[in-house]
């Protein structure tokens, strides 16, 4: 693994995990609010895709050892589309998998610049403003308490005031053009399942939506169950599972 930094146009230093195995196809992963790319979970995650295809997993500005501050779904836009561009040149196929905000984001860059090949959005929200985030719901933290437990990586997250107009996915899910998986934790306490569903429902593209039945939110999907998260993102990807892995 190699850490890289890669420059925003507005001149923000993103910090980007790469696994590279010579494969022709990479997956980049974009954790949501209060997540890095250095975090336990988003590692293993990303060691387990690096199985089938090179990734890359990015710390949005204000996150990790990316530089600039956190604007919840604005600027970050900028973010993501400096890092698919590095992707683009390098790579014959470009995967987006994006999780809560980061998963926002791959739809809204997706339906925007429509230069990517595959999308997997998981707990997406519809509309930034109508996220329910209970977290103070037992189910919202618990669980993953000791999992998650990265003051770290917490010191390492620097938001602005969330104060920017942003664009809604659900106002773009319908302009994409490539395969999107959309896909949701049935009892998500931070973006009910809802959001995800109306994305699928105003979608017109190959698209597919996946309930994970007690599921919670984002990354969890991975933390609760790896081997099912692996197989559902996989088969999208048309990737056969490695049974050694």
């Amino acid at each position: 693994m190699k850490e890289l930094i890669i420059k925003t146009e507005d001149n923000i230093k993103i910090a980007v995990n790469h696994f590279s195995n010579n494969f022709d196809e990479v997956l980049v992963i974009c954790p949501g609010w209060f997540m890095t790319k250095d975090s336990k979970a988003f590692m293993n995650m990303a060691l387990e895709f690096s199985n089938y295809m090179d990734v890359m997993v990015m710390d949005f500005r204000g996150h990790g050892k990316s530089s600039g501050l956190y604007t919840f779904m604005s600027k970050e836009t900028l973010d993501l589309k400096a890092v698919v561009k590095f992707a683009r040149d390098k790579y014959k196929k470009v995967y987006l998998l994006g999780f809560s905000l980061g998963g926002g984001l791959v739809i809204i860059h997706s339906a925007v610049e429509q230069n990517v090949d595959k999308v997997i959005a998981v707990s997406a929200p519809a509309d930034f403003y109508k996220i329910e985030n209970h977290m103070w719901h037992p189910d919202a933290w618990i669980p993953t308490l000791f999992k998650k437990f990265e003051p770290k990586r917490w010191l390492s997250i620097r938001p602005e005031l969330f104060l920017r107009k942003k664009l809604k996915p659900l106002e773009l899910a319908g302009k994409i053009t490539c395969p999107v998986l959309f896909a949701a934790g049935e009892k998500d306490p931070t973006v009910f399942a809802w959001h995800t569903k109306s994305l699928f429902d105003n979608a017109v593209c190959d698209k597919k939506f996946q309930l994970f039945e007690g599921g919670r939110h984002a990354e969890d999907l991975f933390i609760d169950d790896k081997e099912k998260f692996m197989t559902v993102c996989l088969d999208w990807l048309n990737k056969k599972v490695c049974a050694n892995v």
